[in-house]
């Protein structure tokens, strides 16, 4: 059904060349236009003229020249109309899918099949990997956790592991983005629209790299205590693409005037963000975190950890420990932090109504926002992979 899967991945260094859009190719062949072309404008002058009839009856039957039967060359086109419309707010430079068995650099070819189990019943699961000045960044840890939380979700590698991180490499030199983001999923696969993943005669590897020329900004936040109910600990210590509790956290945060949510675990005590873990600097100056056992592993968090170690060592900090964090201690802190791949490190200066500490972002917070960074464009080679471009 599929033997694209078992297609090695092309030669190391070998980029393809970006494919013109559909749209572009017909224009320059001279050849006429579909006459769906504009189906946006039609769409929307449709809905105004409805707009002002009588409501039809709920059992009013929708005839089939209401919708357009679309041809393979329509559809493609329709997609390049779509992008070229400027809805996406990324840019979004390659894409590697198993299913065709290669990268392309075409955002209208991004695509991935309706019947994919990661689509309809979430069965799935996805790491990511920052790209600084042309290096992967801990991109052998996230693989790590990729591939632990690939065995959680019992998905069958397509590949082994050294194949996936060399198609993962290859991408992102096929993209030519040298700041930015990797991002990847596993899935069982498409096949049908069942429940079990028996049906899925292949898993399927997809990988992204979009564009982020823009650093992140320390800047301090609020952050609200989340109503949302946590996750259980099987499903938080895995990175699933089951991520509807952490948007609807991160949706209320942001209803509510802050950046996110604040999960509190069973026991109530701190547990993560929506999708970042959480700091703090004690009184007694300690870098304090809560322990991983029933959240996500943050590769990030752990990365700061180690890096934190130079500000024991010039005596900014008195130590580092992970362990329970009541709401108490945490509201009380000198400084709190969000910790993640895509935000560094964000001081948070309020946390519902307690302003924490100054009520400004913390230096120790600043510091360490900084060490990352540096070990971002500069660190050694067990968390930096240069990319061939």
């Amino acid at each position: 059904m599929m033997a694209s899967l078992s297609t090695p991945p092309a030669t190391a260094g070998v980029s393809p060349s970006p494919r013109p859009s559909l749209l572009a190719y017909k224009k320059a062949a001279g050849l006429t236009p579909s006459p769906w072309c504009g189906w946006r404008r039609a769409a929307v002058a449709t809905a105004a003229t409805s707009s002002n009839r009588t409501a039809a009856p709920a059992e009013t039957i929708v005839t089939g020249n209401d919708v357009p039967l679309l041809s393979f060359a329509e559809v493609a086109e329709r997609l390049d109309e779509f992008h070229a419309s400027g809805t996406r707010n990324q840019n979004y430079m390659a894409m590697y899918s198993s299913i065709f068995g290669g990268i392309t650099t075409n955002p209208s070819a991004m695509v991935i099949p309706i019947d994919d189990h990661m689509v309809h019943r979430g069965h799935g699961v996805f790491d990511t990997a920052a790209i600084m000045n042309g290096h992967l960044y801990e991109l052998e840890q996230h693989l790590d956790r990729f591939l632990k939380s690939a065995s959680m979700a019992k998905i069958t590698l397509p590949f082994d592991r050294s194949t996936i991180r060399s198609i993962l490499i290859q991408t992102v030199s096929a993209s030519k983005c040298t700041q930015g983001s990797l991002r990847y999923w596993l899935s069982v696969g498409p096949g049908d629209f069942q429940l079990s993943s028996a049906g899925c005669a292949n898993s399927a590897l997809y990988a992204i790299v979009i564009e982020s020329p823009s650093l992140p900004v320390p800047a301090g936040c609020k952050v609200i205590t989340s109503s949302i109910p946590i996750k259980s600990q099987q499903f938080a210590v895995m990175k699933s693409v089951n991520y509807l509790p952490n948007a609807l956290t991160k949706v209320e945060g942001e209803e509510n005037g802050g950046f996110t949510g604040i999960w509190l675990d069973d026991e109530g005590f701190v547990a993560e963000g929506s999708n970042m873990n959480v700091g703090f600097v004690t009184q007694s100056k300690e870098l304090l975190m809560p322990r991983f056992d029933k959240i996500l592993s943050g590769c990030t968090a752990k990365r700061v950890l180690t890096l934190a170690k130079q500000l024991v060592a010039d005596g900014r900090l008195s130590g580092i420990s992970s362990r329970n964090v009541s709401v108490q201690e945490g509201k009380a802190a000198d400084e709190m932090m969000l910790i993640g791949s895509g935000i560094l490190v964000k001081p948070v200066v309020q946390w519902d109504d307690q302003i924490i500490g100054s009520g400004k972002e913390g230096p120790i917070a600043q510091m360490l926002f900084n060490l990352i960074l540096e070990d971002m464009r500069s660190g050694p080679p067990s968390v930096r992979i240069p990319v061939s471009y």
